[in-house]
């Protein structure tokens, strides 16, 4: 089978879906891997790396009329999909629930729709999860750009002229990002401390050095496919009060916290916004999905009552190589299971193909 990888249109999104070292392993299989010109450049791979692993360098619109399978980081726009040759397979994000138009024309165009947003929380799947690869190396940059706002240092600095002590750093949600923003904040040398619906992350809190700041209620957050549902009202007011003082107390916050195919939850009012130290910074990770601080403005810097509130999206284009270095490696692997180099398996009661499979044949299977 023919892979087509094309250069992204998204505006500052510099990943590209599948790297040289990747196709030359998946050429090795037995596919075939055209590239559109340019199409990795923004993530340091030039054309010339992509023809000694032994692509083919194809104008985009022979790609796209061409191929078998298409491979992306985004989901395509409605000219992509136009453009597309009916019946062929698309794997890249989709986060079908709330792109309900785009499902349909892709239903409608024949296209077999698997969504890498849509990866199984289970053991085997674990090394197709794109979210979580991606999520890792959010949660590092998310420190790095909040330490760069920020007037003071991260470690405890003992001078001649006096004692400088550590920052103070509070992460909302300890799931891959924000386990990954746990260390890289204390290998800088912050005081770290942590709060999460799930009192199970407890103890992988405190495994990197952080302090979990516990909710006394009976209710804890339930995890469905490995991702936490909504909590009430009354338990997030619980946490609202278990937090403040660490919040009103840090220089740094970052907030991670998400809830599958729902708007974020805000954890961060104004008011509070109000009553925190003049100069601390917010990292809001959650801006794409409607923000956790009520305040942040989506890749937009601003500066609310003192406090820098930094609602930078997609932070894991700021960081292209890595990134689709493991983004590329997800797929190879879901596609070493779901495909042959000669047609897809179809096992349609599979279980990661049942969860990843959006479209196929004229059907939306799953929204």
């Amino acid at each position: 089978m023919k892979i087509a990888v094309v250069k992204e249109k998204r505006v500052a999104e510099n990943r590209v879906a599948i790297t040289p070292t990747v196709a030359q392993q998946l050429i090795k299989a037995g596919y075939e891997v055209w590239v559109e010109p340019n199409a990795g450049y923004a993530s340091n791979f030039d054309d010339g790396a992509y023809e000694k692993a032994g692509c083919l360098i194809k104008p985009k619109q022979e790609l796209l009329q061409n191929a078998d399978i298409l491979a992306k980081v985004n989901a395509p726009d409605e000219e992509e999909i136009n453009s597309m040759r009916s019946g062929m397979a698309l794997i890249s994000y989709l986060y079908a629930a709330f792109n309900e138009a785009m499902v349909q024309q892709l239903a409608a165009k024949q296209i077999s729709a698997f969504s890498m947003d849509a990866i199984p929380r289970i053991s085997r799947a674990q090394n197709m999860d794109a979210l979580s690869s991606q999520a890792n190396l959010a949660g590092y940059k998310a420190v790095i750009i909040g330490a760069e706002a920020l007037s003071k240092i991260f470690p405890l600095l003992m001078t001649a002229a006096g004692t400088v002590t550590p920052a103070r750093v509070l992460i909302y949600g300890a799931g891959v990002a924000g386990l990954q923003a746990i260390a890289t904040a204390k290998r800088l040398g912050a005081v770290v401390e942590v709060t999460d619906v799930r009192p199970e992350t407890k103890e992988q809190v405190e495994s990197l050095g952080g302090k979990y700041i516990e909710v006394k209620s009976e209710e804890a957050a339930k995890v469905e496919g490995g991702y936490a549902k909504e909590v009430s009202a009354e338990y997030l007011a619980k946490q609202k009060e278990a937090v403040n003082k660490s919040l009103f107390q840090a220089d740094l916050v970052i907030t991670t916290a998400l809830v599958m195919g729902k708007k974020a939850p805000v954890l961060i009012t104004e008011d509070q916004v109000k009553q925190m130290k003049l100069g601390s910074v917010i990292v809001d990770m959650a801006v794409e999905q409607g923000g956790n601080c009520a305040l942040s403005e989506l890749d937009q810097t601003v500066t609310k009552n003192g406090v820098t509130i930094i609602g930078k999206s997609n932070l894991p284009s700021t960081l292209a190589t890595n990134a689709s270095e493991l983004y590329a490696k997800n797929i190879q692997n879901l596609l070493n299971h779901l495909a042959t180099k000669d047609s897809f398996k179809w096992e349609m009661e599979e279980e990661i193909t049942k969860g990843t499979l959006i479209t196929h044949k004229g059907e939306v299977l799953k929204k």
